[in-house]
């Protein structure tokens, strides 16, 4: 049963925030990410570095949005209020595919890694699919619990994710600490020249790890006290996962050859396995479905939040702003699902893979349209003198350069497709207007 709509009780404090972050942004992207930078050498480590220091800009700026705006109920409050609604729509309409799109390349993720422990039942044909469609389903329902139930999942999951990554990092520091094999580390990490290319290009490959540090600010709305709670949690979950992220990756480099780590389908099961045995393998992938069971968690719950505040804006149906007696958006809920679901589905006749790269490309590109809108709207609010300071300048300045540097690395393709995203949003807001105006 749904109520009439009314705005959504202020339920999410600092730590709830905080595993939003940092649950929404570590995923299942580190546990093969190394792998993938690999072949790059001392580049992938300064890849990293631009791709944290870009993250932690545009953190910043979301940050400072979120204190100069604190009535926002998120993304598209800040954006309306520096381009007009229109902008506001089109972003946050990209923004919303890039979610359910997330959903869907979570849910195939994560079985992937449930694999090792039920190989024969996970090899038949479409299990696959239908199971990750089941896990779609299964955090809808959880997300219908209403913010306390997504909340404490949440929290849970975000705990467990970090545990293997610190134990990377505690096994890094025991062998170095202890001198065994230090002298030939540093000769693991392939030999590739350090080149503009190869820098841009591992910075590339570490933005998909880096997305959802914006997490916290979605559900503005819901927040207690948005200016200070949305603010910290933003800069110190974004700071905390760059951190981890680059210990991890210099773990992997320094341990395992680059040539083993470059064709390792898990690298950090392989380096474990090395201390712990042949079993790390499964430890590793139990912790990694984990991690990707949290983020599905919260980008489920992100999902609906979109459309909720579209909605209360009128540039949405209105039932999609309607709540049920736990505060849950119900319609943005089952359209979020539905869409996942359906995306999955396309996959039943094919393997796991075939379409996972494709899904990464549209949630990259519809998730960079934010980051990009979310810069300007900073140097405008500058402009006007709705905001000041040194810092916010510098941030939105670098901020930008970064988002637009992205899409330049991303190619025509991705850009493409990212036109193609806010597209299909024309028919939805012009149809919005014409009602809006027949009504007045």
């Amino acid at each position: 049963m749904t109520h009439e709509i009314q705005a959504p009780p202020r339920q999410i404090g600092f730590w709830t925030c905080l595993a939003l972050v940092i649950g929404n942004t570590i995923g299942t992207g580190i546990f093969l990410l190394p792998a993938a930078l690999a072949p790059f050498g001392w580049n992938a480590l300064y890849g990293w570095a631009i791709t944290v220091g870009g993250a932690l800009c545009l953190a910043y700026v979301f940050a400072v949005l979120a204190r100069t705006i604190p009535e926002a109920g998120g993304p598209y409050d800040y954006i309306a209020t520096a381009f007009g609604p229109m902008a506001g729509f089109f972003v946050m309409w990209s923004y919303w595919i890039s979610q359910w799109v997330t959903n869907a390349a979570i849910g195939i993720g994560m079985i992937s890694y449930l694999e090792p422990f039920a190989p024969e039942f996970f090899n038949r044909p479409g299990v696959g699919p239908l199971s990750a469609i089941g896990l779609v389903i299964l955090m809808t329902a959880v997300a219908l619990r209403g913010v306390r139930a997504s909340g404490s999942v949440q929290i849970v999951t975000t705990v467990l994710k970090i545990v293997p990554l610190l134990a990377v990092i505690l096994v890094a520091v025991v062998v170095l600490g202890g001198g065994s094999g230090s002298s030939a580390t540093a000769g693991n990490i392939a030999p590739m020249p350090v080149g503009a290319a190869a820098i841009a290009s591992s910075a590339a490959l570490a933005l998909w790890a880096m997305q959802g540090f914006e997490a916290g600010t979605v559900p503005a709305g819901r927040v207690i006290d948005p200016a200070r709670t949305i603010a910290r949690a933003t800069l110190i979950g974004t700071l905390f996962v760059g951190v981890i992220y680059i210990l991890v990756t210099f773990a992997v480099f320094l341990l395992l050859p680059s040539e083993v780590a470059a064709k390792s389908p898990a690298p950090l099961a392989d380096l474990m396995s090395r201390v712990w045995g042949s079993e790390a393998g499964k430890i590793i992938a139990a912790f990694a479905a984990i991690s990707a069971l949290g983020a599905l968690n919260g980008w489920v719950f992100l999902q609906a939040e979109v459309p909720l505040v579209l909605a209360e804006r009128g540039v949405f149906p209105k039932f999609f702003a309607r709540v049920n007696e736990k505060g849950s958006p119900v319609f943005a809920q089952v359209l979020g699902c539905a869409l996942s679901v359906a995306l999955i589905a396309t996959n039943l006749s094919s393997g796991m893979i075939e379409i996972y790269s494709f899904i990464i490309l549209l949630a990259t590109v519809a998730t960079l349209v934010l980051y990009l809108a979310g810069a300007l709207t900073m140097l405008a609010l500058l402009k006007r003198g709705q905001a000041r300071g040194a810092a916010a300048t510098g941030a939105a300045l670098l901020g930008a350069a970064y988002a637009l540097g992205t899409f330049y690395g991303a190619g025509g393709e991705a850009t493409a497709w990212g036109a193609g995203l806010l597209a299909t949003g024309i028919p939805v807001y012009f149809f919005m207007r014409r009602g809006a105006a027949a009504r007045e």
